[in-house]
């Protein structure tokens, strides 16, 4: 059987050599940045340990940083990581801009690589920007839209797609707008100059008027790049959307026009209708009247005012009335 001593024994070396590992793990650490010229010394170490602050990770930014001349604190990188910041990439565009003669100190690099992240963006890229400006295609192919559309004054739409060359701004970057605003600012001054052209070929002739006339505008202040060009990449005709809308608006004439004809024939109608009534009404009335002719007749008779010879000569009268009527009617035929 294994005595407590033996136990003791194989306990204590396993803790010495767990604690030789640990040791000689700072150890490294601390002999590569004193070799550097970046010294930090053991306590900080086992402290940023202690911290779950990644100490391999800091020594080597700071072996970077002093290797190009640049002295930032151990604590400032340790603050900047701690605070969600990745400390290399800062490191590295600090290392860039100083290459390129850019003035960028440590914590406006922290501010913009706070600031870029989980935007797909890094501190590295806008430092990369300022010194090799980029192209930003207005309008964005992402968006679906492939061209921008404006139309002049003479009703004719035209089909423009440009190329935005910009350079970061540092000093802007932090809470300046980005690339989605210089696109929308763009296509508005662009959809804005062709509205205010007299034709569009004026648009055809001169494109360059375009991106000077935007350019005037200052469209980048309050951004976190410098428009350095608007090149027009493409022009191209669309269709005729001024005569298209004076069909609209002829074809809305029309129907409006339709419609109070129709009300017009239909108060015709109606009062054609009403006009037939009367004439029955009227009818009505000359065969009530005609109807009290025998009555009257038959009461003069009874009176006494009215002979048969008098009946005898109306009836003559009458009759030759009908005939001649009737003699006139055929010598028309």
């Amino acid at each position: 059987m294994i005595n407590l001593t033996t136990v003791i024994l194989i306990a204590t070396g396993i803790a010495g050599l767990v604690l030789l590992g640990v040791i000689f793990s700072f150890f490294s650490v601390w002999l590569r940045a004193w070799l550097a010229g970046a010294y930090v010394g053991i306590v900080t170490l086992v402290a940023m340990r202690l911290r779950q602050v990644p100490y391999g990770l800091i020594v080597d930014a700071r072996i970077t940083a002093k290797k190009a001349g640049i002295e930032i604190s151990i604590d400032d990188m340790e603050a900047h990581y701690l605070a969600g910041g990745n400390v290399v990439p800062t490191i590295q565009a600090l290392i860039a801009a100083r290459k390129a003669g850019i003035e960028l100190n440590w914590d406006r690099a922290c501010a913009i690589d706070l600031a870029t992240k989980g935007s797909g963006k890094s501190v590295v890229e806008a430092v990369r920007t300022s010194v090799d400006p980029k192209v930003i295609d207005c309008p964005n192919p992402a968006s679906g839209r492939t061209t921008i559309d404006g139309v002049s004054k003479d009703g004719i739409q035209v089909k423009v797609k440009a190329r935005v060359t910009v350079r970061t701004n540092l000093d802007r970057f932090v809470g300046g707008a980005k690339e989605e605003t210089i696109i929308a600012r763009v296509g508005e001054g662009i959809v804005s100059t062709i509205g205010s052209a007299e034709s569009y070929k004026v648009v055809l002739e001169s494109p360059d008027s375009i991106s000077k006339v935007v350019l005037k505008r200052g469209l980048d202040v309050g951004s976190a790049f410098e428009i350095l060009s608007i090149d027009i990449a493409d022009v191209d005709v669309g269709e005729n959307v001024g005569a298209k809308l004076q069909e609209a608006q002829a074809e809305a004439n029309k129907s409006i026009a339709q419609a109070q004809a129709e009300i017009r024939r239909a108060a015709a109608v109606a009062l054609e209708q009403e006009m037939k009534a009367r004439v029955q009404e009227m009818q009505a009335k000359v065969v009530e009247a005609q109807a009290q002719v025998p009555l009257a007749l038959a009461e003069a008779f009874r009176a006494g005012r009215l002979g048969v010879m008098d009946y005898y000569k109306m009836e003559n009268i009458q009759a030759d009335t009908t005939m001649r009527k009737v003699i006139g009617t055929d010598e028309k035929k």
